[in-house]
C-alpha cells in the first residue's frame, strides 16, 4: 500500500544466521539437534518432578515450571526471582522452610510469574502493532524481535522505546532486586555456618540457580539496556541466541547433572519402565 512517497510494509523477510547455503545446512543440523535435546531435556525434567514424590518440594516445583516455561520463556525472568526467594528461605530459615514455602504460596508465586509475563508480552505486542514500517522489509535476524522492528519503523518510536524501557526497567530490575536481596541474606547465612563442608553444601544448592540467572539476565541486559543509537543487528543477533536457544538447553542440564535427587529419580524411572526379563 502506497502512502505518499512510501510503501507501507505488511510482511518481512528474515535472513537468519547466515545467507550462505552451505552454512545454512550446517546451522540447520546444529540447531535441530539443540532443539530436540532442549525439548527432551525439559520434558524429562518436568515428568520426573511430576512422578517422583521425593521431588514434590518447593525447589523442584519451581524447577519444573522453569523447564515448562523454557518452551515459552516470556515469564522466565520473573520466575527466577521466585526461585531466589525459595533458596533464601531454605538457607536462612531452614526450620521454618516447610511451613513458610507452602504449596499455596508457591502456586501464587508461579501464577504471578505467568500473569506478569503475559502482561509484558501483551504490552510489547500491542505497541508493535501501532508502528508503521516502510522501505526495506529485510531483517538481519532469525526472529521478529522488538528491537529490529523498532529500528526499521518509519514512524516516531520515542513513545514505544520509553514503554519498552519502562517494562524492562520495572520487570527485570525488580526481579533482579529480589534476587540480590535474597542472595545477600543467603551469603550472610552461609558465612555464619561454622564448618567448611556445611558452607559448601549450602552454596551448592544455589550454584545452579546463579548460573541460570547470570546467563539469562546477562543476555537480556545486554540486549535491552543500551540506547537505540548503539544497536547492532549482527551483534545482538548473537546475544539473542543465549536467551532463546542456549538458556533453554542448559537449564535442564544445570538442574539435573549436578543434582543427586534428580539423577536418582531418573534411574528409578528408568528401572520402572524397563521390561522385566
Amino acid at each position: 500500500m502506497d502512502v505518499g512517497n512510501h510503501t507501507i510494509l505488511t510482511e518481512f523477510i528474515l535472513l537468519g544466521l547466515s545467507t550462505d547455503p552451505q552454512w545454512q545446512l550446517i546451522l540447520f543440523g546444529i540447531f535441530l539437534t539443540v532443539y530436540l535435546v532442549t525439548l527432551s531435556g525439559n520434558m524429562t525434567l518436568v515428568i520426573l518432578i511430576r512422578i517422583d514424590s521425593h521431588l514434590h518440594t518447593p525447589m523442584y516445583f519451581f524447577i519444573g515450571n522453569l523447564s515448562f516455561l523454557d518452551f515459552w520463556y516470556t515469564s522466565v525472568y520473573i520466575l527466577l526471582a521466585a526461585m531466589a526467594y525459595d533458596r533464601h528461605m531454605a538457607i536462612c530459615s531452614p526450620l521454618l522452610y516447610s511451613s513458610s514455602m507452602s504449596h499455596s504460596l508457591c502456586t501464587r508465586l508461579v501464577a504471578g510469574s505467568y500473569i506478569g509475563g503475559f502482561l509484558n508480552a501483551i504490552a510489547h505486542t500491542a505497541n508493535t502493532f501501532r508502528l508503521s514500517f516502510c522501505g526495506k522489509n529485510i531483517i538481519d535476524h532469525f526472529f521478529c524481535d522488538a528491537l529490529p522492528l523498532v529500528k526499521m519503523s518509519c514512524t516516531d518510536t520515542k513513545v514505544y522505546e520509553e514503554i519498552v524501557l519502562g517494562l524492562v526497567g520495572f520487570t527485570v530490575l525488580s526481579s533482579i532486586l529480589v534476587i540480590i536481596i535474597s542472595y545477600f541474606h543467603i551469603l550472610l547465612a552461609i558465612l555464619k555456618i561454622r564448618t567448611a563442608s556445611g558452607r559448601r553444601k549450602a552454596f551448592s544448592t544455589c550454584a545452579s540457580h546463579l548460573v541460570s540467572v547470570t546467563l539469562f539476565y546477562g543476555s537480556l541486559l545486554f540486549m535491552y539496556s543500551r540506547p537505540s543509537s548503539t544497536y547492532s543487528l549482527k551483534r545482538d543477533k548473537v546475544a539473542a541466541l543465549f536467551y532463546t536457544v542456549v538458556n533453554p538447553l542448559l537449564n535442564p542440564l544445570i538442574y539435573s547433572l549436578r543434582n543427586k535427587d534428580v539423577k536418582e529419580a531418573f534411574w528409578k524411572a528408568t528401572k520402572t519402565i524397563r521390561p522385566q526379563r
